[in-house]
């Protein structure tokens, strides 16, 4: 008869399989996101200081008159 009939582990064993399971797909599942968003699209990295310039514009953040002062500012240099 093998070893494994009639231990006293009963349930605890399906059940530490299951957590470790859980465990190893969502660390893998974390990590291929985090590789995929580390590399992905890198068109937020790619912006101009104008485009940022604008986007504050935009949202609200500066007004047209800090906008066209701190453009002017940028294209001086």
């Amino acid at each position: 008869m093998p070893w494994y009939y009639g231990t006293s582990a009963g349930w605890l064993m399906p059940l530490t399989m299951a957590i470790g399971m859980l465990v190893f797909w969502g660390g893998l599942v974390t990590i291929v996101v985090l590789v995929l968003r580390h590399f992905g699209s890198g068109a937020h990295r790619n912006r101009t200081a104008e485009q940022v310039l604008a986007e504050r514009l935009a949202r609200g953040e500066i007004d047209k008159d800090e906008y066209t002062r701190l453009r002017d500012i940028l294209r001086a240099h």
